[in-house]
């Protein structure tokens, strides 16, 4: 995903400037680290549920305040350093606005994105 191209997308939708005061990204990236032991990581296996993602989205977007959320997860074998999920949430105060990412954040990693960590092998 292009961030600034979709943001820009995002601000030419009707109604835009008459309802978002705020919008807030998420863009996480494959890590070089296990978070279960510190160990290094060479690759990791992402197999998103694009169905349940889409779920998720069109149920946080009934939300008080929220204008538009776009979700882009990327399927397949990524590297450290690699885009892996993009979550924009558009809306109008950062009350509304904040815990929407969160939670979606959240249950989309918890719910919707099954991942298998390959680990580098130990010196010999």
């Amino acid at each position: 995903m292009d961030i600034t191209k979709t943001v820009a997308e995002l601000k030419t939708r009707p109604g835009f400037i008459d309802n978002v005061g705020m919008i807030l990204i998420h863009n996480g990236v494959v890590r070089n680290w296990s978070r279960k032991n510190k160990a290094n990581v060479k690759a990791l296996e992402v197999t998103p549920d694009y169905e349940k993602i889409e779920a998720l989205r069109k149920e946080y977007l009934r939300h008080e305040g929220i204008f538009d959320i776009i979700v882009e997860a990327r399927q397949g074998t990524l590297q450290p350093g690699d885009d892996l999920l993009f979550i924009i949430v558009a809306g109008d105060i950062r009350e509304h606005v904040k815990p929407v990412l969160s939670d979606l954040l959240e249950r989309i990693k918890a719910e919707a994105v099954a991942k298998t960590e390959v680990l580098s092998s130990p010196a010999a």
